[in-house]
């Protein structure tokens, strides 16, 4: 029986790693407890997203995604929390044309359910229900900013 040797890709073949995903930045602001935990009223949300990329050498980039949530009851803000999750991404050989959409929907696609697993976790340790945050579609969102980029 002969050994088999490992087979090495060409030189050429396109290349994506997942090298890291980290938080880079967090926040949780509970200003008005233990007052608030006695409300039973229907909280109000202002959701924000947004995604960044950054080239960090010939062939990674980090990725991040902003999620900021304030709730409020009324005028009352019952908590504010901000997540920056990165991922730093290598990318080699990979076509121009599916570069940028790469980074706009495939990686924020990877790092969103680390960041919402976060944000959800420090919901509860706060005091509240946990936070479930909806499955986001990156792509939609990436065809909407490129929209606005062509209109100026």
């Amino acid at each position: 029986m002969t050994e088999q040797q490992p087979v090495t890709p060409p030189s050429n073949q396109p290349v994506f790693n997942v090298e890291r995903l980290y938080i880079k930045d967090l926040s949780f602001e509970n200003p008005n407890a233990p007052e608030v935990y006695s409300r039973r009223n229907d909280p109000t949300v202002e959701f924000n997203l947004g995604t960044g990329v950054a080239q960090k050498g010939e062939d990674h980039y980090e990725v991040t995604l902003q999620i900021n949530a304030r709730v409020k009851d009324g005028e009352d803000v019952l908590f504010l929390v901000d997540v920056t999750y990165a991922g730093l991404f290598r990318i080699r050989n990979l076509p121009q044309e599916h570069l940028s959409p790469t980074l706009g929907i495939e990686c924020p696609h990877i790092i969103f359910p680390y960041a919402r697993r976060i944000i959800s976790d420090l919901v509860m340790e706060g005091g509240f229900k946990p936070m479930v945050l909806d499955p986001i579609n990156f792509a939609a969102l990436y065809q909407q900013a490129k929209a606005r980029e062509a209109k100026k």
